[in-house]
């Protein structure tokens, strides 16, 4: 008979640790929760375990077939461990334990890429793992979070990339201006978006038919006058109607789909 770990379980205790930032870099690792996260874990071999809860078990049979065939282990918990896991009020009964995603903006730009989605300073989980599912279906080669940003292994981060974590580079850079000046350095163009920019977004195919970075702002603040002076370019996004600006997810979205429309456009000229 499978053993069923409860909430008290030393390894569903340390498990839970993993809620705090501080002890995900002592572990070295994140706990994922759902089953488009853990899907998605286990597709790229990124998951160390899966949990999954006793009552869940036939809902979340073929999540658990496809990591048993992995030679991932598979651990049953009881309801209260999956509550003690869970970041959600209803707990989704899934679990992965995966290490950290943490990619080298070094490593990201030696393979020189074409398009990067930079948020400056984002600090609402939610908008971050919205903004690496954008990038991620937009086919942007990473998603490189600059200065004192959300830590991308939070739950809610990791749950609002539907498991955009674990298929787009993502880049952890603390030092704001050294990363800036990295990517640059690499001939990549900095794009800022602006209300009054030069640039019109409609006319923009030239600048967006080369290497580019999208410099998005924080909700609160948006992008520093400084880090607009930093950019190559200030882009203003067309409003047509009454509404007097786009949220930074909206504003992502539009400007991530526009660059990817531009370089599969130039592709097959």
């Amino acid at each position: 008979m499978t053993e069923i770990l409860s909430e008290r379980s030393s390894r569903v205790v340390s498990y839970a640790k993993l809620h705090r930032a501080a002890e995900r870099r002592e572990q070295g690792r994140f706990l994922a929760e759902g089953a488009n996260s853990v899907s998605s874990a286990l597709a790229v071999d990124r998951a160390e375990v899966v949990l999954v809860a006793d009552e869940d078990q036939l809902r979340h049979q073929g999540i658990t077939a496809a990591a048993e065939a992995a030679g991932v282990p598979v651990l049953v918990i009881s309801a209260r461990a999956a509550s003690k896991l869970a970041e959600t009020s209803t707990p989704p009964g899934i679990f992965a334990v995966c290490p950290l995603l943490d990619v080298p903006l070094e490593a990201v730009l030696a393979d020189e890429p074409r398009l990067l989605a930079i948020a400056v300073e984002p600090r609402e989980p939610g908008n971050a793992g919205t903004l690496i599912r954008c990038a991620d279906a937009m086919g942007a080669d990473a998603v490189v979070l600059l200065g004192d940003a959300v830590d991308p292994h939070n739950g809610k981060c990791v749950r609002a990339s539907a498991g955009s974590v674990f298929t787009v580079p993502v880049v952890r850079q603390r030092a704001l201006t050294e990363g800036l000046d990295a990517i640059a350095g690499a001939g990549i163009s900095l794009l800022a978006t602006a209300a009054d920019g030069e640039v019109n977004l409609d006319h923009a195919a030239e600048v967006l038919s080369g290497r580019v970075g999208w410099l998005f702002g924080n909700e609160a603040h948006g992008l520093s006058a400084d880090i607009q002076a930093a950019a190559d370019h200030r882009v203003s996004i067309p409003i047509r109607g009454r509404a007097e600006s786009l949220n930074v997810a909206a504003a992502a979205a539009i400007c991530l789909y526009e660059s990817a429309r531009v370089h599969n456009a130039v592709g097959r000229g």
